[in-house]
């Protein structure tokens, strides 16, 4: 709203041109949600104790854990709304990727808000069943990605319906544009066309995968945020190369028309994630909750679509990938073992992979700032690929 408001002004006021600088506008992104979060932070976390909504940890997680019972929960809502004021202040809402990353960041927050409130409501520290949240995030996937498919291979400011009634005509069979492709990092000229199924089905992919990983890694005081902060902080700078006609071009990157307003959506969520940390490092006065997980993961994964680095996101991204292939490998052998063996048994202490450490001897802070130093060089790896290729 602010930047519409000085773009109106900046003919009059040449001086308020400045606003339309998007590094600017990042920055003052940054600093609005840092600052809305510090300062609402005790408020929300003051609420959250009167309402007694309180963690119901569970029972079969490490003992050390359940000492935090009833520690508040569903503070993620704080990050959520210091991310949308911030992106109402600074982006640019005549930008369709801004909507369509906050629809989705709100929708997966509205799912996780649901889970969260069954969980403090009913004592039930399942939430909501699992088919049920995956249900309502492949709706929201889905619907996303499906517009993503176009509003991605369409040129500037052109209107998608258009483009998709073209491809129904053609029998649905109608190739995407290059810049829609799957990009391979550290090769020059190596991406794979996927057309509109495959771009849409990849997208889902991503965004729900992310949804549901950075959840399963939300388990330790300030785990899940900080790595969510530094990989968005680079899908920022990404943001701004394939935005820009001479980066991208210089870097041989896909040009995508509106992709560097993603850069302000990544620093409110800079900023916003900091002032959290702020409260959630450890010992936490407040945990994110699945209304902050998911809701985070979404906005990620929406974000490396839209700047075609699902694959660098892969890299990036790699302790949210970790944590969640150590969830799928302990229950699928788990599993296994218990049909042929009639005994369950495990590969790991515990899962997710965070859990397997703890139990193993680490203190929590330790295998906090492990994974942040880890994740620290996975996204070097990733920015990396800007010019390796």
């Amino acid at each position: 709203m602010l930047y519409e408001l000085f773009k109106a002004l900046s003919g009059t006021f040449t001086s308020l041109s400045v606003f339309e600088y998007i590094t600017l506008r990042a920055m003052l992104a940054c600093g609005t949600a840092l600052f809305i979060g510090l300062i609402a932070g005790p408020y929300v976390i003051r609420r959250l104790t009167e309402l007694k909504i309180g963690q119901a940890v569970r029972a079969y997680g490490p003992k050390d854990h359940l000492a935090k019972n009833g520690t508040p929960t569903m503070g993620g809502v704080l990050i959520l709304i210091s991310i949308a004021i911030s992106a109402f202040l600074w982006a640019d809402l005549s930008n369709r990727f801004v909507w369509v990353v906050l629809l989705v960041t709100l929708g997966f927050g509205a799912v996780g808000w649901v889970d969260d409130y069954r969980k403090v409501v009913y004592r039930n520290p399942e939430g909501m069943s699992s088919k049920e949240k995956f249900f309502w995030q492949t709706l929201i996937g889905l619907i996303a990605s499906i517009y993503l498919s176009f509003a991605v291979a369409a040129p500037a400011n052109a209107e998608l319906w258009p483009l998709f009634k073209d491809w129904v005509l053609s029998g649905f069979t109608m190739s995407l544009p290059a810049r829609a492709d799957l990009i391979v990092p550290f090769f020059k000229h190596v991406s794979y066309p996927l057309g509109v199924f495959g771009f849409a089905a990849l997208t889902w992919a991503v965004i729900v995968g992310a949804s549901n990983a950075v959840n399963l890694t939300d388990g330790l005081d300030g785990l899940a945020i900080m790595p969510t902060v530094m990989v968005g902080a680079a899908l920022g700078i990404f943001a701004y190369v394939v935005g820009r006609v001479d980066y991208s071009n210089y870097l041989l990157f896909p040009y995508i028309p509106g992709a560097s307003e993603m850069m302000v959506l990544c620093a409110a969520l800079g900023g916003a994630g900091l002032a959290f940390l702020w409260f959630n490092a450890y010992p936490a006065q407040v945990f994110m909750g699945d209304v902050g997980a998911l809701a985070l993961g979404g906005m990620l994964g929406t974000i490396a679509v839209i700047t075609r680095q699902e694959i660098v996101f892969f890299i990036m991204g790699g302790v949210f990938v970790v944590e969640t292939l150590s969830v799928m490998l302990q229950v699928t052998w788990f599993k296994y073992t218990k049909k042929r063996f009639g005994e369950g048994r495990r590969i790991l202490k515990m899962a997710p992979l965070h859990h397997h450490f703890e139990v193993g001897g680490w203190k929590e802070t330790q295998v906090v700032v492990r994974f942040w130093i880890i994740t620290i060089m996975l996204v070097l790896v990733g920015l990396s690929t800007l010019k390796l290729r």
